[in-house]
């Protein structure tokens, strides 16, 4: 028996018992979670340098490095996002609607747990509190997968998780890690059907990728983050720089970063004068066309010139690919065409094209004059969040506890046959 299978195994006997537990008892679960975290700081650090000099020795990109790096405010966030998952409403039991039948069958549809999640991940060690606390608090047991890059750092936080979780009342076994590095454990974890619900990969294309095609549970797909800010000819120019430059460089490596840059033409020798000079002052590297190449060289400011592999790259870095567009249509289109449906923005005045964009461009999250790094469960009130679906079937968008659960329908009668 490998050991995912063997894991899987134990967590699924652990799930039937937590989908009979009462809130309370989940709840105290989860602020028993969030105090050991941080009381477990010290050793949490210490697994976490030693992952940090390992991935520098790799010469890991900053980017990847800034996601995996842990630090005592940043273990502090993480407990608090799990507060914050207790805090939140319960939604299993919910009754999603509810009717009396012509028969007098009274039917009931009720939120209920999914029951066995597993999560494959990068170099996001926090992605495995977050999965655990949302997990719990739904009812679910879960299976982690980190990657080689956070193994120690992942492993550390399970296992306080782990035992704080059980201290509280959980069943044991109700959070499961993966400590063997080996694509085979990953491979035979996507390959249990009956085990394992659902699988939900974070990280890069490659691994969502890899996911995807050769998974045979079901998946949700967390995808690459090829977000665009697209600056309208009616746009507030006060607003350009401030979002333009919070999109791309407040935080680089993560996937609601923004990585596109739109300008119509008709503004374009108006407007990006400020904007690629703001960029550059941020030490970006600009991927642009010939018309922004052309601005660009006027300013003094070095570019390379895009290809036609620029118009998708999510570059997790300090670099930014700019175009100049004939107007609305074309830059709806580009976004459709490029875009990974994660999260796109229109900076305008115009209220038409406002809501031409957001109902013409195909992705989760669709803003008008706000930068992009918004998408977030936290900052959208969903305390933690397991992920950033880019998908259509079941969930969309950050995905918080009611991500977690499935319906079922519960119907009471009276002796009524059918006929």
């Amino acid at each position: 028996m490998g050991e995912a299978l063997e894991k899987a195994s134990l967590a699924k006997a652990a799930s039937y018992q937590l989908a009979v537990l009462g809130s309370d008892v989940r709840n105290k679960a989860l602020a028993n979670m969030a105090a050991r975290l941080v009381e477990h700081t010290a050793d949490i650090m210490a697994a976490n340098d030693a992952d940090m000099e390992q991935a520098r020795a790799k010469n890991t990109p900053q980017g990847l490095l800034d996601r995996l790096l842990l630090t005592p405010e940043r273990i502090e966030g993480i407990a608090q996002g799990i507060r914050q998952v207790a805090a939140q409403p319960e939604v299993l039991g919910e009754v999603v609607e509810g009717r009396e039948l012509y028969n007098g069958l009274q039917l009931r549809k009720v939120r209920v747990p999914l029951g066995v999640v597993a999560m494959i991940y990068e170099a996001r060690p926090n992605v495995t509190a977050d999965a655990a606390a949302l997990c719990l608090k739904t009812g679910n047991a879960c299976v982690l997968r980190g990657g080689s890059l956070a193994q120690r750092s992942c492993l550390a936080l399970s296992d306080v998780l782990a035992k704080a979780a059980v201290e509280a009342g959980l069943p044991e076994n109700c959070i499961q890690s993966i400590e063997s590095t080996s694509h085979d454990a990953t491979d035979e974890l996507m390959s249990l059907t009956g085990l394992v619900d659902v699988l939900i990969p974070r990280g890069g294309a490659g691994l969502i990728r890899h996911c995807v095609e050769n998974a045979k549970v079901p998946v949700i797909e967390t995808g690459t983050g090829n977000c665009h800010i697209y600056v309208h000819e009616a746009a507030n120019r006060d607003f350009i720089v401030p979002i333009l430059v919070n999109a791309k460089t407040q935080r680089v490596g993560v996937c609601n970063a923004a990585e596109s840059l739109l300008v119509d033409e008709s503004i374009a020798d108006e407007v990006l004068p400020a904007a690629l000079c703001a960029l550059a002052e941020h030490g970006v590297v600009l991927h642009v066309d010939e018309h922004a190449g052309q601005v660009a060289e006027r300013c003094g400011i070095e570019t390379i010139r895009a290809t036609q592999d620029d118009w998708g790259t999510e570059y997790l870095a300090l670099e930014m690919s700019v175009k100049c567009t004939s107007g609305l249509d074309e830059a709806i289109s580009h976004i459709n065409t490029y875009g990974t449906g994660h999260s796109e923005c229109i900076i305008s005045n115009d209220a038409a094209a406002i809501d031409a964009f957001t109902r013409g461009v195909d992705a989760a999250v669709v803003y008008s004059n706000a930068s992009t790094r918004f998408s977030d469960g936290g900052e959208f009130g969903l305390g933690a969040e397991i992920g950033i679906s880019t998908q259509k079937l079941h969930a969309r968008g950050p995905m918080g506890a009611q991500a977690l659960t499935s319906t079922k329908y519960i119907v009471n009668g009276a002796g009524q046959v059918r006929g």
